[in-house]
């Protein structure tokens, strides 16, 4: 029985929904795991988690909105924010120091998509744009993330490791090629 004929197909979208709130960890193999223990098609999937991108920039966008009017008065957040906008200049040009969209949907995808906003915003960018921006950035990397995790699950049979390789590997694969690029930089004249 697939989740859209049971009675039971909200409740476990809500629950997948609430997964993929959650801001660290697991929040995507689990949910897509859920998810698909639940019946839910990969399409539907996408667009839970789509939803949950809505949720996070209708959240996100007053909090940077507050943190920017309190800032202005505030010695300690004024400094913090300086250190931030250097943070994003430093993470746009790692990207080839281009404001271009592709270049901060790369961000959005290589980091996370607050960041993406972030430097969608210092790159002059709106509401609806700047989250557009950063939300297609989430969207590709949860898709090869969902990917991953449903042909990784098919092959080992056990989602609990699944889930486990493949944060492994959104933690581990990451540092690697940090490691990798540095090692090159430093061997090119």
């Amino acid at each position: 029985m697939t989740a859209a004929t049971s009675g039971n197909f909200l409740v476990d979208a809500w629950k997948v929904l609430v997964i993929f709130l959650i801001p660290f960890g697991g929040g995507i193999p689990g949910g897509v795991l859920l998810a698909r223990d639940k019946g839910i098609d990969w399409p539907f999937i996408m667009f839970i988690y789509f939803v949950s991108d809505l949720i996070l920039a209708c959240l996100f966008e007053p909090i940077l909105k507050l943190l920017s009017i309190v800032g202005k008065n505030v010695q300690w957040m004024l400094k913090f924010s300086e250190l931030f906008k250097l943070s994003v200049q430093k993470t746009i040009a790692y990207y080839g120091n281009r404001t271009n969209p592709v270049a901060l949907i790369l961000i959005a995808f290589g980091v996370d998509p607050m960041t993406g906003r972030a430097a969608a915003i210092a790159a002059g960018h709106g509401f609806v744009g700047g989250w557009l921006i950063a939300i297609a950035g989430d969207m590709i990397y949860f898709t090869l993330i969902m990917a991953c995790t449903l042909w990784l699950s098919h092959i080992l049979g056990d989602g609990t490791v699944t889930m486990f390789v493949i944060l492994a590997v959104m933690l581990i694969l990451p540092m690697l090629i940090r490691r990798v690029r540095k090692k090159k930089n430093r061997l090119t004249p």
